[in-house]
């Protein structure tokens, strides 16, 4: 194990050891990180000092990292709150974060963490080894309604289980968490329950924020219920009014449906944000956000339409800057419930969904054809999976020969009032896959809800029929992080325990743990396959998402994970 372990450490520590001093990272012979434009060679010039003004699709749900999975909210959460590991500006490579280095004992099992010294809480409290194991408690500690995996999605899929098993919760019984000790003011050491080739590079994800000890109690974080759809509701006010960690911004003031305010945090331990205000405000109409950023009211906004692009870039005034491509848009099935618990089924609803006329026609030429639930750029991606052409004579037979009378029926939901990187427009790929699928012995019931809270909840409670369209934009570059994310843990999404699940799952456990990188990326390559073999959803897309700004603002480096810092960006008067 020693071997092996040390051959695989470079990948995870990615040299973070003596970088202390060089937090933040260095574009050095490089240049710019990939994905950029021209805002970002000025990343230090430009006024400081303004205010900008940010358009999400929609509010965020709440500002505790613990508790959401969705990109509006870690937007937020990224401005005001910090994680041991952070992820270098443009790319998906670990660097430190509030931890300054850590270092694994040689069987992986217990890392030590040297946490940053002379930090503090926006509330004035000091960060400190004991404030990092209290929040790793907390997690771990969490009962009732936040074991709910449609509550803590994020702390489930890396760590799995809490410290008290609840077998009707849907959490996993075992944890890959057994302690947090701060041996010193500056040391945490955590032991883990066994190795994990993944844990470093998932420290960096918000889920992992690290909050105020104080404020998390003071206000009451843990307090909430969970609804019917397995959304979280906080009855505590952390989330919604106190939301305090170490980051270059701090919590303002929220109104939902109008604006929430972030100020630059003026004792930031690293370089302090340029900007004197951020606003972020939900405009969930394209059309809008795109006249809102024509007229000045807005100065940027994320989720551009493709068609959009090239008005955006013939305006002198506004600006286009592309995110790296690092995601999956996917039709998902219950295959728990009928007719998609038949695996004949699946197969013919794979090949009845036109994926190709959809990404021809709504993604302007920034997406190709997903083959499989990860991009071809993480290590584990198979060139052999098998594959389902658009062939609505083929599907028809696989119906009648399995001994199906044709239309087979099929209850398909699709999200509204929302617009995702990897799904600019919902409706229109619905539409489309749904004459498609009618076109090839299927009768499609299409069902919708709005995006947040109804349709995530429908959606991670496997209640929205047999067909949903979701999507993923990767949080680090591992392939754990997508066929991980999805199917190494139990879900009702999609039928929690089925037989050919917990094949995949046994798959993806193997590879989780396994420190040789070649038998390990030979593992992720087998689960590939036996995904696109029992087909429990068909990926679609992988996208190249843009954002839109005016001309003005300078210094935005683009995330391929979505996670970008405002703390860089100035408005040039």
């Amino acid at each position: 194990m020693r071997t092996k372990w040390h051959w695989l450490l470079p990948l995870l520590v990615a040299g973070v050891i003596g970088l202390a001093a060089g937090c933040g990272g260095d574009d050095d012979e490089e240049g710019t990180p990939s994905g950029t434009t021209a805002a970002e060679t000025e990343s230090s010039g430009g006024a400081s000092g303004g205010t900008l003004v940010f358009a999400g699709a929609s509010d965020p749900v709440v500002l505790d990292g613990a508790l959401v999975s969705d990109g509006e909210s870690i937007r937020v959460i990224t401005q005001v709150f910090e994680t041991l590991v952070a992820l270098k500006p443009g790319t998906t490579e670990p660097e430190p974060g509030l931890a300054e280095s850590w270092e694994p004992n040689d069987d992986g099992t217990v890392w030590t963490f040297k946490i940053r010294d002379g930090v503090t809480f926006h509330d004035g409290e000091t960060l400190d080894a004991e404030a990092v194991c209290f929040n790793f408690d907390r997690w771990y500690n969490f009962e009732g309604p936040l074991q709910n995996p449609g509550a803590t999605y994020y702390w489930q899929v890396v760590f799995g289980g809490f410290a008290t098993f609840n077998k009707d919760s849907g959490a996993p019984e075992e944890s890959l968490y057994e302690s947090c000790e701060a041996t010193d003011a500056t040391t945490a050491v955590l032991t883990l329950t066994k190795p994990s080739a993944t844990f470093i590079p998932a420290l960096s994800q918000q889920a992992f924020s690290i909050a105020s000890p104080k404020a998390l109690q003071e206000f009451k974080a843990d307090e909430g219920t969970v609804d019917a759809d397995g959304i979280f509701s906080p009855s505590g006010t952390f989330g919604t009014e106190h939301p305090i960690g170490t980051g270059p911004f701090e919590f303002v003031s929220w109104t939902r449906n109008d604006r929430l305010v972030l100020k630059r945090y003026e004792d930031y331990w690293g370089d302090k944000a340029k900007l004197d205000e951020l606003i972020v405000r939900p405009i969930a109409d394209n059309a809008a956000r795109v006249q809102a950023l024509q007229t000045g009211e807005i100065q940027g906004y994320d989720l551009v339409e493709p068609q959009d692009i090239a008005t955006i870039e013939a305006d002198d005034e506004l600006q286009i800057i592309d995110r790296p491509a690092f995601n999956v848009a996917y039709v998902g099935f219950n295959i728990a419930k009928k007719p998609t618990d038949d695996p004949k089924v699946r197969e013919a609803i794979a090949y009845g969904l036109d994926r190709e006329s959809v990404v021809d026609n709504f993604y302007s030429g920034r997406a190709v054809v997903a083959t499989q639930f990860m991009p071809p750029e993480v290590v584990g991606y198979a060139d052999d999976v098998p594959t389902y052409e658009y062939d609505p004579e083929k599907a028809k037979q696989t119906l009648t020969d399995a001994g199906y009378t044709l239309p087979v029926p099929l209850e398909f939901w699709y999200p509204t009032d929302v617009s995702r990187p990897y799904m600019p427009d919902p409706k229109r790929n619905f539409e489309a896959f749904a004459a498609s699928l009618n076109k090839s012995g299927f009768k499609v019931t299409a069902k919708s809800a709005p995006w947040n809270p109804d349709y995530l909840g429908r959606a991670n409670e496997g209640t929205a029929g047999n067909l949903r369209m979701l999507g993923w934009t990767g949080d680090y570059g591992d392939a754990d992080n997508f066929i991980g994310t999805f199917f190494q843990t139990p879900q009702k999404a999609w039928g929690t325990t089925t037989k050919p699940l917990t094949e995949i799952q046994k798959l993806l456990n193997d590879a989780e743990i396994e420190t040789e990188q070649s038998a390990r990326e030979s593992l992720y390559q087998e689960a590939n396959r036996k995904i696109m073999t029992e087909l429990p959803g068909v990926p679609y897309a992988h996208s190249k998402p843009a954002l839109a700004f005016t001309a003005q603002v300078k210094g935005y480096v683009a995330s391929p994970t979505t996670n970008e810092s405002f703390a860089s960006v100035s408005i040039e008067e």
